[in-house]
């Protein structure tokens, strides 16, 4: 203490009682933990968020409950997180939206690899490409054979400006070298209404969306957009395989923290998601839902995030995208 300040000891002993207590892995839960979900309820990220936490709460006997905090795509939530004690009581369920921001957004009230310490992958959700059944070409080829004799003839519906679903088929563009035309919708299923309706020919649409269409016949299914084929749709093609090399995307969930959460805290947490993911009632119900469940260490899913959003930063420069 020689030499500091009175004001000095008072600011450090402040800062020291901010900082988490050390915390045994067999301590955690002593409480109520909070998963905060950045959508409103019922879609698959929702869902893979109740699965774990209703899994979670049943295996430790301590309340594990979702508070939806929907808003601004997604933000309002992870800020919330990023703000809260990093003690691994309130929880993000993040999404594809949070690695396609940095690119799309100009200001975000956070960092995702450097306020956020990864836990575990969640699931994963097929992105689909599938067509007005009366479109002229019934495979990938085609397709952009189809698109490079009229360029600026075709175009694709997406759920809204700089999602997923609007990424995926500017990726495409790229990759493959032809003008097709965007026209973001307000959510997924008006952007599947217009398809059905011939007002855009395409879409690349979330699993949810896609694949009762596809069953039901209405669309064509032209290919996923997963490196390999997905069990829910295992009939329907890779990109990959129709031959555009390159072209992986797909949607997906994951768990993070504040980013001080302390270590034994993110190792009984990473156990428990894990151990969830992989019991088969919840991987039942997260097929119901088009999600399929993907359990990841915190380091495997943290390398994960730096590569979809150095993939989606890629993306949105190749499509001349200015962050808003």
């Amino acid at each position: 203490m020689k030499g500091m300040s009175r004001r000095g000891v008072i600011a450090s002993g402040g800062a020291l009682l901010a900082l988490p207590r050390t915390v045994r892995a067999d301590d955690y839960p002593a409480r109520r933990v909070t998963f905060i979900v950045p959508f409103p309820p019922g879609g698959p990220v929702d869902t893979t968020g109740r699965e774990i936490a209703q899994y979670l709460s049943s295996k430790w006997g301590q309340p594990v409950i979702v508070e939806n905090r929907p808003g601004a795509d997604a933000v309002i939530g992870a800020q919330n997180v990023a703000a809260s004690p990093p003690d691994g009581y309130t929880v993000l369920v993040c999404a594809i939206h949070h690695s396609v921001h940095p690119s799309v957004k100009a200001k975000l009230p956070y960092d995702l690899l450097k306020d956020f310490r990864p836990v575990s992958g969640g699931a994963t959700f097929p992105i689909i490409v599938v067509a007005n059944k009366d479109a002229p070409f019934d495979n990938v080829r085609e397709l952009i054979a189809y698109a490079k004799a009229n360029p600026g003839k075709l175009a694709y519906g997406s759920a809204g400006v700089g999602g997923g679903t609007h990424l995926a088929g500017e990726m495409f563009k790229s990759l493959a070298g032809v003008d097709i035309l965007h026209v973001a919708h307000r959510g997924s299923a008006p952007a599947m209404t217009s398809v059905l309706g011939n007002h855009v020919q395409l879409m690349f649409a979330d699993g949810p969306t896609a694949i009762p269409q596809v069953e039901a016949k209405t669309v064509k299914a032209i290919a996923v957009g997963s490196p390999r084929r997905s069990e829910l749709v295992p009939d329907i093609p890779t990109m990959i395989e129709e031959g555009l090399p390159g072209y992986e995307c797909y949607s997906w969930a994951g768990i993070v923290v504040p980013a001080a959460t302390p270590a034994p805290v993110v190792a009984r947490l990473n156990a428990g998601i894990v151990e969830a993911l992989r019991d088969p009632g919840v991987k039942e119900r997260l097929r119901r839902v088009a999600a399929e469940a993907a359990p990841q260490s915190p380091e495997e899913f943290g390398a994960f995030m730096a590569g979809e959003i150095a993939k989606w930063a890629k993306v949105a420069r190749d499509a001349k995208m200015t962050p808003e």
